[in-house]
């Protein structure tokens, strides 16, 4: 492996680079049609992100509830808040949404006022039926106040179902057809069809309506996503050209790093497509993040190619060195960037595995192109003009390095005591961070959809479903009169929780056909006594087909398994751990294991166990990363010593923004579980930097430290300086996003490399003067396993196309 970073094969992959310019463009655009002829394989998510493995027992409870019930988010809900709406023009306005709503194919079946049925006995024969309880006819004012009065006040049946106990909010059911609720249909009718038509309804009849559920949610929550990866590509390119063009102030720079990352951006989208990956709020990073990566690159092989130019002014010696020097350390680094990427293939998650892929492939291929386009393209052109070589004697740049230079020489204790004391409060704060499992945290908290949200947990304690499936281990064992009382108890300990709204049952039937059989009188709205039960069951067994459509709602077909639906407000995991830990001694008691198997699930509580599931492997990913790039710098330098001298640098930064995190309130959670392995990746790029040119100043100046520190802090900080700077802005784009995930994930990011690069230029070589007489010698350091920055021999190359 040592022989790929040899001089010798650099200099081979310079001569077959500029030998065959002609065909290696050629190469380059038909991978580029080919990938963007993959484009059409991409997807965009329809669902909500597992987290957990395919085999976590979560997971296999939840497809085991799903078998049984099937879909559990397909609810769209849509509420009113108006004492208007119940006047005779508005109310038949109301009821005619409903027919609409009713009338599409996407739409299985609708619960709203204008279609309500009540549960009537009939005598001959005994049975029970679902009549409507209001016909088609012209509402005047007395009908309408008798009709809300019936079903305010006569109706407790539909409490929280229909109307909210905490106000006069009415709302209508809309249960999507499962078929469709995970596929692209669902979003043409949420974005084509249902939100005009309310829009409609609105303007028509000034009445504010408030639509929400979870495929509403998910819709819109990805129309956002779709709509931020334009904004995010453009926002990158448009700051990372800005900083280059400040730079190098040329636009020729400029353009030739566009267009490199421009076609790496179009790879990125390809081999998503070819891998058959949907576009999530995670992959849809990807393509600005390989902006924001591949300009450093850019940098320094411009920065190379001008530098040579200057110095001798031979355009073919330049690209060769350009190829020679600076691949090697370029791979490198972009190699330890992949590895803190690749760490998450290495988790059972399939949506960090596919984000883990699809970045480390990208990353190896920008270094690729970068190493490729800019020397072709540069062959092509004419030589740098002075006015193209200014920025390399910039007095500021300069200044900073002096500074740099000046604390290391005169403030090393100043910088030692600074570290320490960062530490010491980062840890404190790193005891404040808390666990985030919220589905809808990271979403635009200014859009309409969200505050849709709140007014639905204001008026109905949730929009997120949790199901409870109770199995009761014998045939109709969910219909017998002491599951149905086990059932009660146990809903009355869940109303008695705030963050959980009044659950729907089999048990609210069961109260209702009590309440029937007394002709409806809402004071019989209980569980009925055995001896009641025995009256009612010959009603029971002629039931018509609505109301065993409602029973199989909440009771599977052999009467085994019942399902108790709740609720949630959106709560955070250790919210929601506590209310586990105070229902489950209870739900035990009520339903002894050993004669009953109770099972929390949903989509919410998924994501929850997902989310902790993460955290757990950050640790394991994190700890990867800085085994493999710890190994990689073994390799490297060949001494045990440099790895640690290496790693604390790197380690500290990251310690600075999780403390960062616990004292800003920033939680753990997907999005920003990213922030450790990237920077990490990313800010020990630095460090590799700095400690090839160490040990190569090293040996140039015969082993003597304080010389060779402080030739390569000045050969190397411009260049560290110049990358952190477009990485920090680079990742700074993300923070325009709605999502807060995503803005976090970008301020972290940027703040941590921003502390990395510091720590590299500041910290990293006090150290080495500090230890110096432990570290510096011939036997510590002994000869690299590779060349990352060659000597200056080289071939001269003519380029000629073959």
């Amino acid at each position: 492996m040592s022989k790929i970073f040899s001089f010798g094969f650099w200099n081979s992959i310079a001569r077959v680079i500029l030998r065959n310019r002609l065909t290696i463009i050629a190469i380059i655009i038909g991978i580029t049609i080919f990938l963007a002829s993959q484009w059409q394989n991409m997807r965009f998510s329809y669902t909500e992100a597992n987290l957990l493995p395919d085999d976590d027992k979560f997971n296999m409870v939840y497809n085991d509830f799903l078998d049984k019930f099937g879909e559990e988010g397909n609810l769209i809900v849509i509420a009113v808040n108006d004492s208007t709406l119940f006047t005779p023009e508005k109310f038949t306005a109301w009821n005619t949404l409903t027919k609409k709503l009713s009338s599409y194919s996407e739409v299985d079946h609708v619960i709203s006022l204008g279609n309500l049925k009540k549960l009537q006995k009939f005598n001959k024969p005994k049975r029970f039926e679902m009549v409507p309880l209001i016909n088609e006819k012209k509402w005047d004012s007395a009908q309408v106040a008798a009709y809300q009065d019936e079903l305010f006040n006569k109706l407790p049946f539909y409490e929280n179902l229909v109307y909210s106990s905490n106000s006069n909010t009415v709302q209508t059911a809309l249960y999507i057809n499962e078929d469709i609720v995970n596929s692209k249909e669902r979003k043409t009718f949420v974005i084509e069809e249902l939100k005009p038509l309310i829009e409609k309804f609105e303007k028509d009849n000034n009445i504010n309506v408030y639509v929400s559920g979870m495929p509403y949610i998910r819709t819109l929550n990805s129309q956002n996503i779709i709509d931020e990866i334009g904004l995010f590509i453009g926002g990158a390119l448009l700051v990372t050209s800005l900083i280059f063009f400040f730079f190098f102030r040329s636009f020729r720079a400029t353009l030739i790093s566009m267009i490199t990352v421009l076609i790496g951006v179009m790879w990125a989208f390809g081999v998503i497509g070819l891998l058959h990956y949907e576009i999530t709020v995670l992959t849809a990073l990807i393509p600005p993040l390989i902006i924001v990566i591949g300009i450093p690159n850019c940098i320094f092989l411009i920065n190379k190619y001008q530098q040579e130019i200057k110095n001798h002014g031979n355009q073919a010696k330049s690209l060769q060195r350009v190829i020679s020097k600076v691949g090697n350390a370029t791979l490198l680094t972009n190699v330890t960037t992949a590895s803190g990427f690749a760490t998450f293939i290495l988790t059972d998650s399939k949506l960090l595995k596919e984000f883990g892929i699809v970045a480390s492939i990208n990353i190896i291929a920008i270094f690729i192109l970068s190493l490729v386009i800019i020397p072709v393209i540069y062959s092509y052109m004419r030589l740098p003009k002075d006015k193209h070589l200014k920025h390399l004697n910039k007095k500021w740049i300069g200044g900073f390095v002096d500074w740099i230079e000046n604390m290391v020489r005169h403030r090393r204790i100043t910088i030692y005591i600074s570290s320490v004391i960062l530490l010491a409060l980062s840890i404190i704060g790193i005891y404040s961070i808390k666990i985030s499992g919220s589905l809808l945290e990271d979403m635009p908290q200014n859009a309409g959809f969200f505050k849709d949200i709140e007014f639905f947990e204001e008026e109905f304690n949730g929009v997120m479903p949790l199901e409870i499936l109770i199995d009761t281990k014998r045939p109709k064992g969910a219909l017998k009169l002491s599951t149905l009382k086990k059932m009660e108890s146990l809903e009355t300990a869940i109303t008695e929780v705030p963050e959980l709204s009044a659950p729907l049952s089999v048990v609210r039937l069961a109260k209702y056909s009590k309440q029937a059989y007394y002709n409806g009188n809402p004071k019989y709205y209980q569980l009925p006594t055995s001896q009641e039960q025995n009256f009612i069951a010959p009603y029971l067994k002629g039931i018509s087909s609505e109301g065993g459509n409602l029973l199989n709602s909440y009771v599977d077909s052999t009467g085994r398994y019942a399902r108790m639906t709740t609720f949630m407000k959106d709560i955070g995991t250790d919210e929601m751990e506590r209310i586990e830990e105070n229902l489950w001694p209870q739900i035990n008691k009520i339903f002894p294991p050993e004669r009953f198997e109770i099972s929390m699930t949903g989509k919410a509580l998924i994501f929850q166990k997902g989310t902790t599931y993460l955290v757990k492997n950050l640790v394991v990913s994190l700890s990867l990363a800085i085994v493999l790039i710890a190994m990689l710098m073994a390799w490297m330098f060949r001494s045990f010593r440099m790895i640690l001298i290496s790693l604390i640098p790197n380690l500290l930064p990251l310690l600075v923004t999780a403390g960062m995190m616990g004292f800003l309130g920033v939680p753990i959670k997907p999005s920003t579980i990213l922030v450790f392995s990237i920077a990490f990746g990313i800010s020990v790029d630095d460090t590799i930097h700095f400690l090839a040119k160490y040990r190569q100043e090293l040996k140039a100046n015969d082993w003597k430290i304080k010389r060779s520190v402080y030739a390569a802090l000045k050969e190397t900080g411009v260049s560290m300086f110049y990358t952190s700077i477009v990485l920090f802005f680079g990742f700074s784009v993300f923070m325009i996003s709605s999502f807060g995930g995503t803005v976090a994930l970008g301020g972290l990011v940027s703040a941590t490399l921003l502390f990395a690069m510091l720590s590299n230029l500041l910290l990293l070589p006090s150290l080495l003067l500090s230890l110096e007489k432990s570290i510096a010698n011939k036997e510590t350091l002994k000869e690299p396993a590779m060349q990352i920055i060659p000597d200056e021999e080289e071939d001269d190359i003519n380029i000629t196309d073959k």
